[in-house]
């Protein structure tokens, strides 16, 4: 029995949807705390990508059981 992933981008989309919502949380501590270090305006544009990407490809492995 040999088990695939039919859906192998999600897990890319998975550690970019870590990545960008570390980016952002960050971004968004330091508009509270720091306003002229944030980069809240890329941050948002990250994110805007990532919901793009996750909507496009997926974002949970469908698993695919072929014998």
């Amino acid at each position: 029995m040999k088990t695939t992933l039919k859906n192998q981008s999600a897990q890319a989309n998975q550690v970019l949807i870590f990545l960008v919502s570390v980016s952002f949380g960050y971004n968004l501590y330091l508009a509270m705390v720091h306003p002229e270090k944030s980069d809240l305006v890329l941050s948002s544009i990250l994110l805007a990508i990532t919901c793009f990407m996750c909507r496009e490809y997926g974002y949970k492995t469908i698993k695919d059981k072929s014998e």
